[in-house]
């Protein structure tokens, strides 16, 4: 059963709305030198092409707000955050360029005379702020307080924060508190939901390479959206961001909260398998990415997983030697040779898309 998401706010980031009864949102960040225009926008495309709805740049220097100037102009429709640290007049001069959102923490500004000036900039051109606390760069007095970094010092951080913003009637807010611990963040965005109605953006912070950082994500994102926590996520690998974007689709699909293409469940294989399952796998997944229709696809390499234990699959395959049976809702349709495989399961959803 799909979860029930807390009730929050709604945030408008450009033409994308977060929060409220609006899909959970995927977002990422261009690891290109903002300065290299040619590199970053091609990430950019990349990114949307695989399904990233908000895409955040880095904006550490002047030559970079210049390049993003260019960006913006050549990516109208795309809604773009500015990634904004201890400058505010980088955050005011984003706002004015374009950025359709900008994330800063405040406690790395440090000065609520800047902060306001911030505030004014988003409120007079319409755009929204993503508060971003994380255990890097958490106040110094809250640090003390609590005799180092914990979920409940991030969460102070973070609401100590919204009172100010919205004590100027300032409500066009996300709010995330990231913790590279698994369960810091897991604790720090549950205590969170229960004490603001703002949108929360769900991540772990310096999650690592694609294996480690997929296994955090996926742990404490998909406990918290589970439990009907958040309402835009960001998977942080160190790796191609386009790989963000697919671990973070495959979380939604994974929970059955939302669908970009087709769900792909597979066996692991055994001595039963028969076929090069894993190359069979492998084409199919390739072959998925082309197809958005919300269905799940099932490659078995045995009669014992398919079509038994894949009976709820749409469509699904079960393998034998040179040879596999293609199953819709748990009945053989068709046998096929194992060359024909991949082409009889696209054959069959191309229907599917045909009658939806």
């Amino acid at each position: 059963m799909t979860p029930k998401r807390k009730p929050t706010r709604t945030v408008k980031v450009g033409n994308t709305a977060i929060g409220g009864e609006n899909p959970i949102r995927v977002q990422s960040m261009t690891s290109t030198r903002t300065t290299d225009i040619d590199s970053t926008e091609k990430q950019i495309q990349e990114l949307v092409e695989a399904g990233c709805e908000l895409v955040r740049i880095s904006i550490p220097d002047l030559k970079s707000l210049k390049a993003f100037e260019i960006i913006r102009k050549d990516f109208p429709h795309v809604p773009l955050i500015a990634d904004i640290h201890f400058n505010h007049r980088l955050a005011i001069l984003s706002i004015e360029k374009g950025a359709d959102k900008i994330r800063i923490n405040p406690g790395n500004i440090n000065d609520k005379k800047k902060i306001n000036e911030i505030i004014e900039a988003a409120r007079i051109n319409k755009k929204s702020i993503r508060i971003g606390v994380n255990s890097g760069s958490l106040e110094s007095d809250i640090i003390d307080k609590y005799n180092g970094v914990f979920p409940e010092g991030l969460v102070e951080s973070a609401l100590r924060w919204i009172d100010y913003f919205t004590s100027r009637d300032f409500y066009d807010i996300v709010i995330s508190v990231k913790s590279s611990s698994v369960p810091d963040t897991i604790k720090a965005y549950s205590l969170l939901s229960k004490k603001t109605d703002l949108p929360l953006h769900l991540g772990v912070t310096e999650a690592g390479p694609f294996l480690p950082g997929t296994v955090k994500s996926s742990i404490a994102m998909g406990y918290l959206l589970h439990e009907g926590i958040g309402d835009t996520i960001r998977v942080s690998l160190t790796d191609n961001p386009v790989k963000e974007v697919e671990v973070a689709w495959e979380i939604l699909k994974s929970l059955e909260i939302r669908y970009n293409g087709p769900l792909l469940i597979s066996c692991p294989t055994c001595a039963r398998t028969r076929v090069n399952l894993m190359k069979i796998v492998e084409d199919v997944n390739k072959m998925l990415k082309k197809h958005t229709i919300p269905i799940k696809v099932a490659v078995m390499g045995c009669e014992v997983n398919g079509p038994g234990e894949a009976k709820d699959a749409d469509i699904g395959v079960a393998a034998e030697p040179g040879y596999g049976l293609i199953f819709i809702k748990g009945k053989v349709v068709k046998r096929v040779k194992e060359n024909e495989i991949v082409s009889a399961i696209e054959e069959e959803i191309i229907k599917m898309e045909e009658h939806k």
